[in-house]
């Protein structure tokens, strides 16, 4: 073998496996040392660059280092101590970072569990469901992914603890079996250790099942003895390795390459948190909090003409865009005195506030769940929503007999690219509907979440060094594509200003709702009622 190619070395140690859900859990069997194989060890470009038949190959690879361009766990681990355990944790983690690369290896992997998982409750851990995906995603090499993705079976290994590789591994990237170290728990609470890794393997007869003789073995690992694990690897035919020079020349996954589109994704950090990123956000922390308290008292206590200027100079960039032809009323005759009706898509809890300041209008937003700190500070007038579509309807029929409303009918917010379902209550209510497209950029903190602390979402969002807001009026329905006059259905309306939205920004429509949002993020139906039995299971 060449001398630049790693040795294959034993491990004393193996992983608990577990099989996909709905599938026959491998049995598992006290670990012994297998008998030496003459592996053949590869380069990996060999393999990216074939166009060789891999659907019929199972395929045993190590998670970082196959598919993660970047070197450094760092980043996920920080990510769960800031959302799973809060600035504090976070900033302990990061203050013993320089002693951790010190020690690196299994050591420094045990410290950072240790920091990151100790004392936070097992059921209230979704980090690795809801917010790793998204920064698995954007951190996975092309080249990589595709190889995986060729393979029939699969089979991934990881260094990282099971709770925050399995959903990834599983949902995005099809795996069959992940192969990781679980968590010990006491009461219910993580201890910040991990199992001993000595206990139980699995052989590949009982990983591949009985159709074992179908498929031919591979391995993918990264050029590092450590991460070898000879029970796996030793039935692999060949082995390829991936070298840190060869990932540093790897492409990003492009977005319409996922497995599964990212529409849902929770927890307040909008970049990777590296070491200097990190640092970064620490160092703006205090400047960052008193933009945060200037840019609030900036909108509710001054009018659009003078806080506009002065919300531009701390940082804030608003964009906002009319139709070339005025917004000309499609009310009949009967309708003259009524308000007209703004129909936007929902993306913070300020997209009102925005829409008031596109139309230099005092307007009135209906929502369905505002904390109630959030409604005492609102500089507009709102109006809380029953979901109950009758009660709903009466409402907002009387507000609009009052005045202009503005409305999301999405009933939650979406971070990506992506419409949700449009509620069709609002159709029916009035032929005078204006939509408006919005969409936001933030560079730090995510101004929304489905379980962390809704009233702070604000506060998070003006906490960005530059929050970008986008505003763009369209043309408003015309008289054919209405309930009244164009005899249309509530449901083709609000699917039609659903897809004039979707056009405008460059966004997929799609079918879903503001449960499937919350089942995802927050395992319940996103209604108080629902949050409040999750609490008390918990």
């Amino acid at each position: 073998m060449s001398g630049n190619l790693c040795s294959l070395e034993a491990l004393s140690s193996s992983f608990q496996v577990h099989s996909k859900p709905g599938e026959t859990s491998p049995l598992e069997y006290e670990a012994t040392k297998p008998h030496a194989n003459h592996l053949k060890f590869r380069k990996f470009n060999s393999l990216a660059q074939s166009a060789r038949e891999l659907s019929n190959k199972a395929l045993f690879f190590h998670f970082e280092e196959t598919l993660l361009k970047s070197p450094s766990l760092f980043p996920y681990f920080m990510l769960v101590a800031f959302e799973a355990g809060g600035l504090l944790r976070a900033l302990i983690l990061f203050l013993l970072s320089p002693f951790i690369c010190l020690v690196g290896g299994e050591l420094g992997l045990n410290i950072m569990v240790f920091l990151c998982f100790f004392g936070i409750r097992k059921e209230k851990m979704r980090v690795g469901t809801v917010v790793l995906p998204k920064f698995f995603l954007e951190d996975v090499g092309c080249e990589g992914f595709d190889v995986v993705m060729r393979c029939g079976k699969k089979v991934g290994f990881s260094d990282l603890p099971r709770v925050m590789v399995e959903v990834f591994l599983k949902d995005y990237v099809g795996v069959d079996v992940v192969v990781a170290r679980e968590l010990k728990v006491v009461s219910g609470y993580f201890v910040g250790l991990m199992e001993a890794k000595n206990t139980n393997s699995s052989d590949s007869n009982l990983i591949l099942g009985e159709k074992k003789s179908d498929y031919q073995t591979i391995g993918i690992i990264g050029c590092h003895k450590e991460n070898m694990h000879e029970q796996l690897f030793s039935h692999c035919k060949e082995v390829y390795l991936v070298t840190e020079a060869e990932k540093q020349s790897w492409k990003s996954l492009p977005r319409e390459k996922y497995p599964e589109p990212l529409i849902f994704h929770d927890g307040r950090l909008a970049f990777k948190p590296t070491q200097l990123a990190t640092l970064a956000m620490f160092m703006y922390m205090p400047l960052g909090i008193c933009l945060c308290i200037l840019r609030f008292l900036t909108g509710i206590f001054l009018p659009h003409s003078i806080c506009s200027p002065i919300l531009a100079f701390t940082g804030t960039i608003t964009t906002i865009s009319k139709p070339k032809s005025s917004i000309s009323s499609t009310n009949d005759e009967g309708e003259k005195q009524r308000g007209r009706l703004y129909v936007c898509n929902h993306r913070t809890l300020l997209d009102p506030l925005y829409v008031q300041l596109a139309t230099n209008k005092s307007l009135t937003a209906v929502t369905y769940s505002l904390s109630t700190v959030n409604e005492k500070i609102a500089p507009m007038k709102t109006v809380r929503l029953t979901r109950d579509r009758e009660r709903d309807g009466k409402k907002m029929e009387k507000l609009l007999s009052q005045g202009d409303l503005v409305v999301c009918p999405e009933g939650t917010t979406c971070r990506e690219p992506y419409l949700l379902r449009f509620s069709p209550l609002f159709a029916e209510l009035t032929d005078d509907i204006v939509p408006v497209a919005i969409d936001v950029k933030v560079n730090m903190f995510y101004g929304t979440t489905a379980s962390g602390f809704k009233c702070l979402d604000p506060v998070f969002h003006f906490m960005n060094p530059n929050p970008v807001y986008s505003i763009k009026l369209l043309e408003n329905l015309p008289g054919s594509n209405t309930c009244k006059l164009g005899g249309k259905s509530r449901f083709e309306v609000a699917n039609y200003v659903q897809n004039e939205i979707g056009r405008a920004l460059d966004f997929r429509c799609t079918s879903l709702t503001r449960k499937d949002k919350y089942m995802a993020l927050a395992g319940n139906d996103g209604s108080l009622k629902g949050s409040r039995k999750m609490t008390h299971h918990a």
